[in-house]
């Protein structure tokens, strides 16, 4: 069965680029190509697709808007972000629509000619065929519950949360890919403050975003996240993000490594790669949390942390976008803890705590 597809852009050039690019494969149906929001919110009246495509910059109606109003009607689908843009105003926007359900974000393909044209095209057709298959959810608008539902929020006292260790954790370490950022969001939030250990983050993202990931992240979690810099302390109460192409670790001092060496399972920076160097500086010392992703990224070295004493930790199925990374570390035997969300934040505030 064909992944079928919708396609939302004001450039004509872009919409077109785009079409092409996925009209090529067999596996892909395009459905429509419109350009703007309210002419897909007709187009969705009428005929549901399997994927979306978004741009974030667009009149009248703009990407974060459109992602707002399909996740909270009545057939909400997966919406992948793909914008050309990098104003960092936008660029907030772009994670703006992430909060309101949006599962992924991709820059828009460089035209034939350009000698990433390949590379990106071939990516843009993974992440829709992906993307495809990722279950959402209903949104329900601001101010109002699902009927049935409440917010509680994280306690580390609950059952099964609690956790007697020998010292208590003085490193957090997490790794996610698709799905991630509002399950960090998620996380940082439910952190209590201030949280007495440094975070140390590996996401998956399309070189660009970020510092506005960050930007968003401590604006809507209270936690300041930033981006990491070589041989700076990483500190309690702080969150740090690997940067673009490059490997992120830890001595045993508690400085950040640094290391633009080769990609680990292709990918760089890697989770597996922050993990290792976790598990061999601080040991029985750290947790480490792999989240919502495609792949295997972090499976294996979640498991080299498990044996060096550490508390290790995987998102649950039911709460992941993408049960790939967190599906195989639990295959593996890697993960102490399966938890969703908030559970796992509890889980880090007793652990930090040495419940």
């Amino acid at each position: 069965m064909r992944v079928k597809t919708l396609i939302v852009d004001d450039s004509p050039v872009v919409r077109q680029l785009v079409s092409q690019l996925l009209g090529c494969d067999p596996e892909i149906e395009i459905l429509g190509a419109v350009g703007g929001g309210d002419e897909a919110l007709e187009f969705l009246s009428r005929i549901a697709p399997d994927v979306i495509t978004v741009d974030i910059n667009m009149p009248v109606m703009d990407g974060f808007t459109l992602t707002r109003l399909i996740m909270e009607s009545s057939r909400p689908c997966p919406v992948v972000i793909v914008s050309a843009s990098w104003k960092p105003d936008e660029v907030a926007m772009t994670f703006k629509a992430v909060e309101a359900g949006a599962v992924a974000i991709m820059g828009t393909p460089h035209g034939p000619g350009h000698p990433r044209h390949e590379e990106e095209a071939k990516a843009l057709l993974r992440m829709v065929k992906s993307m495809s298959q990722v279950k959402v959810v209903r949104r329900w608008p601001r101010g109002r519950l699902n009927p049935g539902t409440s917010r509680p929020g994280p306690d580390a006292s609950a059952p099964g949360l609690q956790t007697k260790r020998p010292a208590p954790v003085r490193l957090v370490a997490m790794g996610a890919s698709t799905g991630g950022p509002n399950v960090l969001q998620t996380i940082l939030a439910g952190l209590p403050q201030p949280f007495p250990a440094p975070v140390l983050i590996v996401q998956h993202i399309v070189a660009g975003f970020l510092s506005g990931m960050a930007n968003w992240l401590t604006e809507t979690t209270g936690f300041p996240v930033g981006v990491a810099a070589h041989g700076q302390p990483a500190l309690d109460r702080h969150a740090y993000l690997a940067p673009d192409g490059t490997h992120m670790g830890v001595d045993r001092e508690g400085r950040i490594v640094l290391a633009s060496g080769v990609p680990d399972s292709g990918l760089r920076p890697s989770i597996s790669h922050l993990f290792k160097s976790v598990a061999e500086s601080f040991g029985p010392k750290a947790a480490g949390v792999l989240l919502s992703g495609m792949g295997r990224d972090g499976a294996e070295s979640l498991g080299l942390m498990k044996q060096k004493g550490a508390l290790t930790i995987a998102q649950d199925q039911e709460s992941s976008a993408v049960f790939g990374m967190p599906g195989e570390a639990v295959r593996l035997g890697a993960a102490t803890y399966v938890l969703p969300p908030e559970r796992i934040a509890a889980l880090l505030a007793g652990a930090v705590a040495n419940v």
